[in-house]
């Protein structure tokens, strides 16, 4: 009875230990992250053992072209500029979804997104959720919508091997972050749902018609785009 007691305190100090560092570990790189940049990601280390390239050229936001940013905002999170890392609208309508008997499309933010890219692996699992879930509205809280664009803007996976604007930019047009063209902007934004089998260089009807579409939302947003200019 004693040894098993023993086994069960010391069970109960792992586990307690194990959620103590689920909880503090994502609040760290959080505040770390705010003023350093990631140096690589969870999802860059997987396909590395996957025997993927790395091209990664980390550029501050005000080099990267104000069409790219904008472009995402308007692909990727319409309500950036808004919410507080969730958006509200989106989730409800997921909720309808899956309550009408479809399946729900997801309705991550640029927040989300963010906050899965520095720490996360890929999935779909509870468990990755949850700490998501527990580290946007820190990210929001503690960063800026700037900062946010920044680090999603530089980490994203954008293609095979390619993470980033600048990579992307070079390796789909052969030019900077900063001189995309708003169409090359908008096709490379178009890429995002699934940026390992679509390509900005070599569109397809579907590249192609998604990239008009961005466009003309771009142009429809107005004031919703305004956290993507940087600040003075």
């Amino acid at each position: 009875m004693g040894t098993r007691f023993v086994m069960f305190r010391r069970l109960r100090r792992l586990l307690l230990g194990l959620v103590i560092a689920a909880l503090v570990l994502p609040t760290l790189m959080v505040v770390v992250y705010r003023f350093v940049d990631p140096p690589i990601t969870p999802l860059m280390v997987i396909r590395l053992f996957e025997g993927e390239s790395l091209e990664q050229e980390w550029v501050p936001l005000d080099r990267i072209s104000s069409h790219l940013v904008k472009a995402v905002i308007a692909a990727e999170d319409n309500h950036f500029c808004e919410h507080l890392g969730f958006d509200e609208e989106a989730l409800w309508r997921e909720i309808q979804t899956w309550m009408d008997g479809d399946r729900p499309r997801g309705a991550s933010t640029i927040t989300m997104q963010t906050a899965k890219n520095i720490l996360l692996w890929p999935g779909r699992d509870l468990a990755r959720k949850v700490v998501e879930a527990w580290m946007t509205p820190q990210i929001e809280l503690m960063w800026s919508k700037q900062r946010i664009l920044e680090v999603y803007l530089n980490i994203a996976e954008m293609g095979p091997g390619l993470y980033g604007a600048e990579a992307a930019a070079l390796a789909y047009f052969g030019k900077t972050a900063r001189q995309l063209s708003p169409l090359e902007a908008s096709l490379i934004a178009a890429t995002l749902p699934n940026p390992r089998e679509l390509s900005a260089s070599s569109p397809s009807s579907y590249v192609s018609g998604r990239a008009r579409k961005i466009r003309r939302r771009t142009d429809q947003l107005g004031p919703l785009l305004d956290c993507a200019r940087p600040t003075e």
